[in-house]
């Protein structure tokens, strides 16, 4: 490795390494052994691998010093071949260890992402809804893909280098003390021409590079949210196209002056750096050869001292940043270990239960709850925020009962937020109740297995969310092994499958991100030909057919008729014209039930369920 190339390595390491000085800290150094446990192999036969490229590359110099001292001396040829041959043996060495040694560093590095990311991944599904509704998505995403792979850094490449280098270090040290230790000197002295330069022009480019990283991350967070489907409509309709574009503009005008600065700053330090490498061979060569002149040192050890001075400055560079490269891995791992240490609030307890076979009743039981406060389900730098949002915890729900026996179906109407689908939210155990009990069957949601419920459960709501995939794995969500046959038959049930089949690829079409190129009603239509052919007990309904037009409406009403069919419900609706035939209508205010009864006994009772009624039918008078 040259010494321009050196000090082009040192410099990058030192750019994209995060300047921050902290203490270790043993816990997070033990929770790294932990996930480094099971690679422990393959990292010990990675660093003994180091060792011995080490000790090739140190040889090399020193049997082209013998070469040249064959030479001069007059040695027969055969000698000479016989030094070249071992040249270009420790030639080839080098290069097959290189070649493996990378394929190790892969091994290991790519291992370690793999664990970071399950781990982190596992532990993201398992986070309760409150989590995703505070967090961004893209710092999540980078939690998973920039942060990981800086944590891998530290097993790919700061792990093997600084073993490496450390022997590289005393060997190349050793052998040219031995040979003159005045020049070894004059090699040390030069040394801060190289180091100093790097560390300081690298912190100047590291911060022009984190300017540019977060105007290009604004950048893509800013065409993420316009280039979107709903995004788009909206700029379309509201927005200023001359002022977006200005404003984009401003930006990619700022990253490229960034990037102007950033390569003529490296082109003046590199031509720095190949003076003072060119002036450090000269040093070596001019003393050198008037020390072999005068009769004190060997030629061929001017040679080996010229070809060691380039092995010499590659570790000392390397191991003055390790360090820093040290401590850019521990922020990666405590940025990563920051979401593992988030708890979920929702957790399956060892003994759970299964939900009783049979009809499945569902019962409230004095139900008291607050959504979570921001701290107990989220991180500030998640929500790219200086300080969390101190608010939450104040309770909603102020001890709710109700029971909807097998079979029935029970409405909750009132005002917007008034706490209807906080209710439904807390049977799917997307939160969990503060005091009282849930049930399902009799038994507390939160004694039953995850994978029971889920079963046991469906839910629509009233956006219909689609994944951008095929309308076959959208549906295939509910139940992988279902037919063909099973998919056309839960479509037809829904209403859907003439529109499925009038599609360019039937099943295989896809519906575009969140189902855009679905209507509205077909989306909400899709969302119940997947409960249907998930063949759950218990159905709940969040505004199933809000937004939507009459026809829209008449086709999901139809569909939501056939997926009630023999099932107990919970339905959410504000238009009181869907839930008349509900067994029992409870009326909801300010997280209570304040009236109960079916709709001729609530109209008739005149309260709160009947003055909504009146508003939503009153006949609008003639102008």
């Amino acid at each position: 490795m040259s010494m321009e190339t050196t000090a082009w390595t040192q410099l990058h390491s030192v750019m994209t390494a995060q300047q921050e000085r902290r203490p270790f800290d043993p816990a997070t150094l033990r929770r790294i052994a932990a996930f480094a446990r099971p690679h422990r192999a393959g990292i010990v036969r990675f660093v003994l691998l180091g060792v011995v490229t080490a000790l090739l590359a140190v040889a090399t110099p020193v049997l082209a010093g013998h070469v040249v001292d064959a030479i001069v001396s007059g040695h027969d040829a055969g000698t000479v071949v016989r030094l070249s041959l071992l040249i270009a043996l420790a030639a080839v060495a080098e290069a097959a260890l290189g070649v493996l040694g990378r394929r190790l560093s892969a091994t290991l590095g790519e291992g370690l992402i793999l664990d970071l990311r399950t781990a982190v991944f596992d532990h993201v599904q398992r986070m309760p809804v409150a989590f995703f509704t505070r967090t961004r998505t893209g710092a999540l995403v980078s939690r998973l893909n920039n942060d990981v792979i800086g944590a891998q850094r530290a097993f790919a490449n700061t792990l093997s280098g600084v073993v490496s280098n450390l022997v590289t270090l005393l060997l190349t040290l050793a052998v040219m003390l031995t040979l003159s230790w005045q020049i070894t000197l004059l090699a040390l002295v030069l040394l801060p021409l190289f180091v100093v330069p790097a560390r300081r022009m690298g912190g100047r480019m590291a911060r022009m590079q984190r300017e540019a990283a977060a105007l290009n991350a604004a950048m893509g967070t800013r065409m993420t949210e316009r280039f979107s489907a709903p995004g788009a409509t909206l700029i379309k309709l509201f927005g200023r196209p001359e002022e977006e574009s200005a404003e984009f503009t401003a930006r990619a005008a700022r990253v490229r002056d960034i990037g102007v600065r950033t390569a003529t700053a490296q082109s003046v330090f590199m031509t720095a750096l190949t003076l003072v490498s060119s002036l450090a061979l000269a040093l070596v060569y001019g003393l050198g050869g008037w020390f072999a002149l005068r009769g004190t040192l060997e030629a061929g050890a001017v040679v080996s001292l010229a070809l060691l001075l380039t092995r010499l400055y590659a570790p000392l560079t390397s191991l003055a940043g390790a360090r820093v490269e040290v401590m850019s891995a521990l922020v990666s791992f405590e940025r990563v270990f920051e979401i593992l240490d988030l708890k979920p609030l929702i957790e399956e307890k060892p003994d759970a239960r299964e939900v009783p076979e049979g009809p499945v009743a569902v019962e409230f039981e004095n139900v008291r709850f607050g959504y979570p406060a921001a701290d107990q389900v989220s991180l500030a730098s998640l929500e790219e925020v200086a300080v969390l949002d101190p608010r939450g915890g104040a309770e909603v729900l102020h001890g709710v009962s109700f029971r909807a026996e097998p079979g029935q179906t029970v409405a909750l109407v009132g005002s917007s937020g008034a706490g209807k689908s906080t209710i439904a939210q807390l049977l799917p155990r997307l939160y969990d109740v503060d005091e009282g009990a849930v049930r399902l069957g009799g038994v507390d949601v939160r004694d039953l297995t995850a994978g029971s419920l889920r079963g046991t459960l469906g839910m629509v709501t009233q956006d219909g969310h689609l994944f951008h995939d095929t309308v076959r794995a959208n549906l295939l969500l509910a139940r992988p092994a279902a037919t063909d046959d099973e998919l056309w038959e839960a479509l037809g049930r829904a209403r859907l499958d003439e529109v499925v089949r009038s599609l360019p690829d039937g099943l295989d079409t896809v519906v575009g991100e969140r189902g855009y190129r679905l209507s509205g009603g077909e989306r909400q239509r899709m969302t119940i030909a997947r409960l249907l052919l998930a063949r759950q007990r218990v159905v709940i309904l969040d505004e199933a057919t809000a937004h939507l037009d009459n026809t829209s409406e008449a086709a999901v009403q139809e569909a939501l008729t056939e997926a009630l069919e023999g099932r107990t419900a919970v339905v959410i609706a504000h238009r009181l014209s869907t839930v008349r035939s509900a067994d029992q209508i409870l009326v909801v205010e300010a997280g209570r039930i304040v009236e109960r009864g079916t709709h001729a006994a609530l109209l008739a009772a005149d309260g709160r369920y009947a003055e909504l009624y009146r508003t939503q039918f009153a006949e609008v008078p003639s102008v």
